[in-house]
């Protein structure tokens, strides 16, 4: 109620600011006619102090007297009370033309609105569309639903566990950290939440496995040595640390150790043909590693390739001058649409290789038919 108050209030003063003119002007006839005669009486008036005092001889006095009352008698004749009274006639319709224009503004408006709209609709704040059907809802709506809920109940383990992932399938790393540590704070620790909470670390730290995330890794397989997603990222502190025999041995066992069709064994396949590349050796996955990455599911997939471009990735910090791991790490980020991290990994290129060398020029050319790095 109070709201279409102060919209009704507001729109009278809108429409008085208009109308004022036309209030202040009503009834003024229009000045002329009555101007002049004013100045004839004012000329008579003058005449006549004149001639009593003596500048004026009597005869062109009473000459003059004629002729401003012949002017006078003309002004009358004219009608100048008619003229007067029929411009303030025609002034006062034209305002009251312009002001029913203006009211009807308002009340054709909310007409319309009471016709076609909805005034009884209540409105739908942010804490009622977050109540709404998850069907119909954004992704970002979804994360504001989960945030909103966990805000109220912070103790919420299960809300925690379920938000953290998300972030980090949105490169969200340092939320998905923080999510997977207050899971563990809430329900104990477990090796795949140490796991995916080192996996966030290294995704916040662009790849590197900091002494943090190794930490996590290690309490991971301090509560299940088994656990694929912390060996393969020991393995790739240890390529990091510059000891590729020992990320070597890790990765060969967990690629003999695993089943076929396992995310991680491929992941630790293309890992050793990484290190391969770097020892010249051949780098192609057999038909055996194709076919096993052919039968995982889309989420299984979706990670081992993100484990392999940041695998891929952390080699060339080390390695910078691999022009044709540059390549494959611009073409592997496109693709999975991770388009900042591209343009990024093309910065560090650039400096790697040199601004103004031909392999950087190439790898210019190439991210631009990539669709990244334009005007650069």
């Amino acid at each position: 109620m109070l709201f279409w108050v102060l919209i009704a209030l507001l729109t009278l003063i809108a429409s008085l600011a208009v109308m004022w003119p036309f209030l202040r002007n009503e009834g003024h006839a229009a000045p002329g006619a009555e101007h002049d005669l004013a100045v004839y009486r004012d000329q008579l008036s003058e005449l006549d102090r004149d001639a009593r005092r003596g500048l004026i001889p009597e005869e062109d006095a009473a000459e003059a007297r004629a002729e401003i009352g012949r002017r006078i008698l003309r002004l009358k004749q004219a009608g100048i009370s008619g003229t007067s009274a029929g411009v303030a006639t025609k002034g006062k319709l034209v305002a009251a033309i312009a002001m029913t224009g203006v009211l009807a503004v308002p009340a054709v408006s909310w007409g319309f609105y009471a016709l076609l709209g909805t005034p009884g609709l209540p409105a739908l704040p942010l804490a009622a569309r977050l109540t709404a059907d998850p069907a119909n809802a954004s992704i970002d709506e979804l994360i504001a639903r989960m945030e909103a809920h966990l805000s109220a109940n912070p103790d919420d383990a299960r809300g925690w566990e379920t938000l953290a992932p998300v972030y980090a399938r949105l490169g969200r790393y340092a939320d998905a950290a923080a999510a997977y540590r207050r899971t563990i704070e809430l329900s104990g620790p477990t090796a795949e939440g140490q796991a995916r909470l080192g996996e966030a670390l290294v995704g916040e730290s662009g790849g590197i496995v900091t002494a943090d995330a190794e930490a996590a890794f290690e309490h991971a397989l301090g509560l299940d040595p088994a656990n694929p997603r912390a060996r393969f990222f020991l393995a790739m502190a240890r390529a990091q640390e510059g000891k590729p025999q020992e990320a070597g041995a890790i990765w060969q066992k967990m690629a003999a150790e695993l089943p076929d069709g396992s995310a991680w064994k491929s992941a630790a396949n293309q890992a050793l043909a990484g290190l391969s590349v770097r020892e010249g050796e051949s780098a192609e996955p057999s038909e055996d590693e194709l076919a096993a990455v052919e039968r995982m599911d889309p989420e299984a997939r979706q990670d081992m390739i993100e484990g392999m471009v940041a695998c891929l990735d952390a080699r060339l910090r080390e390695n910078p001058d691999d022009v044709e791991g540059w390549r494959r790490l611009l073409r592997s980020y496109v693709v999975l649409g991770m388009t900042n991290e591209a343009e990024e990994a093309l910065a560090r290129a650039r400096d790697a290789l040199g601004p103004d060398s031909p392999d950087a020029s190439a790898l210019a050319d190439f991210a631009v038919e990539l669709g990244i790095g334009k005007g650069k």
